[in-house]
């Protein structure tokens, strides 16, 4: 029986999504729930798994085709199952196998598909013709990440001798990210690459909030001894109990919320002339993906604990560099929280997340010189900014909701009292 592959449901105000690559080629034998293409939104890759088990028969569009909900792509047997299809993985590898190698039989080892790889990953593997098995990971349970790839491919390159090799981009599918090249001497190129759906939205995000409002940013600092020494005292005691570390993020969004409920207007959204307040406390949270910036919410952010608040951002944020995020999760949110810390920022201006009217950047952790009664002391500071739309917010709510925070911080005890 022939069954008809179709792209699936697209979330809503979603019109097309690009299908990015398959994983199967016309006459490959799949299984039931096999992940066959890759689907990219504006936001979130989905997949598109197999029926049933059979034979990939026909695939009628290929990688890089603009596709909308319903529409057919491939064609799956299911009669010939197991009779002759091709095998899912590639014994012709075999022979370029590197000495040492033949030990690790292709029945030995789990097909490339049943590994945990995140899409971004899985694109590389496949670009570049590896297999994952002789990659070390340095994810979460031996996980494969980009990087880790990248840094094979750059070191497999140099020791081949193929350095000045041009990687090209999957067909239709994200570029690969291209290691440093090493051009012969005189040599200059250029080369150009699409944009992603999901980085040209975020362009065209950033682009309207820089056009339809009027942002600017006030800035303080915090000494962040008193959150450091509570962390040091209970860190142990705290992931043994809960099951995750204690970290920065969840004393910040629990200050955010309570200067949110101190100064409403960071909270609300600007519409023709009306300001939209919010009764509720949805927290955006900024994560670095291999396929750009996501903001994951964190709904009703005001009932969390600091256990939940940890939980559900290493959920969101694990799924959001693998694509498993849905749009849901993506969608809505009162105020956005920026860390530029993690990668070394000391100073920055985030960007509204439009509608929003505010969001907070967080920064790097720096011993400085401060006066404290009167003496200079060594002390954990940390800058922070608040850009927000001075359409709706005047300067003195923005000040004030940083000198909330930085209260609160500096005082933990405030946040129990919601003071």
């Amino acid at each position: 029986m022939s069954i008809e592959i179709k792209v699936p449901q697209l979330p809503e105000s979603i019109q097309d999504a690009t299908l990015v690559g398959w994983h199967k080629q016309a006459g490959d034998a799949v299984k039931r729930d096999e992940n066959l293409v890759d689907i990219e939104t504006d936001k979130v890759v989905l997949e598109c798994p197999a029926p049933a088990d059979g034979v990939l028969k026909e695939i009628r569009i290929q990688g890089g085709a603009t596709v909308t909900a319903g529409q057919v792509i491939a064609i799956l047997d299911t009669d010939v199952a197991g009779s002759g299809a091709k095998p899912a993985t590639m014994p012709e590898a075999r022979s370029e196998q590197l000495p040492g190698q033949e030990k690790a039989s292709a029945a030995a080892r789990p097909m490339r598909d049943e590994l945990p790889l995140s899409p971004s990953v899985r694109r590389l593997v496949e670009e570049h013709k590896l297999d994952p098995e002789m990659i070390k990971g340095s994810g979460p349970d031996g996980r494969l990440t980009k990087g880790d790839v990248l840094a094979y491919v750059e070191h497999a390159g140099t020791n081949a001798g193929t350095a000045g090799d041009t990687p090209h981009a999957p067909q239709g599918g994200e570029p690969a990210a291209i290691p440093k090249m090493q051009s012969p001497a005189g040599q200059r190129e250029d080369r150009r690459v699409p944009m992603t759906r999901m980085r040209a939205r975020i362009a065209q995000r950033l682009s309207e909030s820089q056009a339809n409002t009027v942002m600017l940013t006030s800035f303080n600092e915090v000494d962040m001894s008193e959150v450091m020494n509570l962390r040091a005292r209970f860190k142990e005691k705290f992931e043994k109990q809960q099951g995750i570390k204690l970290g920065f993020m969840s004393f910040f969004v629990k200050a955010v919320v309570q200067a949110l409920k101190n100064y409403p207007v960071l909270n609300a959204a600007c519409e023709a002339n009306d300001i939209i307040y919010h009764d509720y406390w949805d927290i955006c949270v900024a994560v670095s993906t291999p396929r750009g910036l996501v903001t994951p919410v964190l709904r009703d952010a005001d009932q969390m604990g600091f256990a939940e608040i940890e939980k559900t951002l290493a959920d969101l944020a694990v799924r959001a560099r693998d694509g498993k995020i849905s749009l849901e999760e993506l969608t809505g949110g009162t105020f956005t929280i920026t860390n530029g810390g993690v990668f070394g920022s000391l100073f920055s201006t985030p960007i509204l997340n439009p509608p929003q009217s505010g969001i907070l950047g967080m920064h790097a952790i720096k011993d400085r010189a401060v006066v404290v009664d009167g003496k200079v002391e060594a002390r954990p500071m940390m800058y922070i900014a608040i850009t927000y739309d001075h359409r709706i917010v005047d300067g003195r709510e923005a000040v004030l909701f940083l000198v909330s925070i930085k209260e609160q911080l500096e005082d933990p005890a405030r946040m129990l009292l919601q003071i």
